[in-house]
């Protein structure tokens, strides 16, 4: 599972490699990125068939229905980046748990429809999979995760 030894310079620095992780690093990074896509897909699910609950909070934001397709897409091209191994999953779900957090304090409230706040505190689990994610899989971020 870890693969060859990380190439070595000449000067003896060590090159980070993209798959430096740890077995128990791998292992936890999985759970986190299965629990957040299956919580996302949960709520997409509910985006996509029109639920009630969902038109209404979409409707209090002054975003339905476009809002709502909207981040159900969103939602779904997080997860299935979270399905496939590296970091880029993590990051779209950290942006759109940002913004769904945000609207949760300053509009919505914590309880939404009566849920006792279940809505917001799957928005911390996915919010907090997403960080420990993104952490543990830095170097596999597109982009940036090379200078991480």
């Amino acid at each position: 599972l870890e693969g060859p030894e990380p190439v070595h310079d000449p000067s003896g620095r060590r090159e980070p490699r993209l798959n430096d992780l740890t077995r128990g690093k791998k292992i936890t990074a999985w759970i986190a990125q299965v629990v957040v896509a299956i919580i996302l897909l949960q709520t997409l699910f509910f985006k996509f068939t029109g639920a009630e609950e969902s038109i209404q909070i979409f409707e209090t934001l002054g975003a339905e229905p476009w809002g709502r397709y909207g981040s159900g897409l969103v939602e779904l091209f997080a997860s299935a980046l979270l399905l496939i191994p590296g970091g880029a999953g993590a990051v779209v779900a950290l942006g759109l748990i940002s913004g769904a957090i945000l609207s949760h304090l300053t509009v919505l409230g914590i309880e939404v429809a009566g849920d006792g706040g279940m809505l917001f505190i799957l928005a911390l689990v996915v919010l907090l999979g997403s960080a420990l994610v993104a952490f543990l899989r830095r170097k596999q971020i597109p982009v940036v995760g090379a200078r991480l």
